[in-house]
C-alpha cells in the first residue's frame, strides 16, 4: 500500500514570520522590518555593482546588510542631510549636476 505524504499548502510555505515577542517596532531578529510600500528603481550596471560591492564589504566587517536596507539607509541619510543642510545638502549638489 502506497504512503501518502502530506504536504504543506501555499499559505504555509509563504506566510510570513513570527515576530519575537521582546523586538517591537515591527522588527524581527534578523533586523528586517516588514514596509508596506514599493517603488522600483532603475539603476546602471556600475551603480549596481557598487551596490553589491558596498554590501559585501558591510557584510565583511560583520554587518549583514541587503541591498534593500542598505538603499533605505541611503535615503534616509539623504534625507536628513536635506532637511539639516537645505539647499547645503550633497543631495542638492548630486542633483545639479
Amino acid at each position: 500500500m502506497p504512503r501518502r505524504v502530506s504536504l504543506p499548502g501555499a499559505s504555509e510555505l509563504f506566510r510570513g514570520g513570527q515576530e519575537p515577542a521582546d523586538q517591537g517596532q515591527g522588527g524581527t531578529a534578523s533586523g528586517r522590518v516588514r514596509h508596506d510600500e514599493k517603488i522600483t528603481v532603475y539603476v546602471s550596471a556600475e551603480e549596481l555593482i557598487k551596490l553589491e560591492q558596498a554590501r559585501l564589504t558591510l557584510r565583511a566587517q560583520g554587518i549583514a546588510v541587503d541591498r534593500g536596507r542598505l538603499v533605505r539607509a541611503a535615503i534616509a541619510a539623504a534625507l536628513a542631510d536635506l532637511e539639516e543642510n537645505g539647499d547645503a545638502a550633497d543631495v542638492v549638489a548630486r542633483l545639479g549636476d
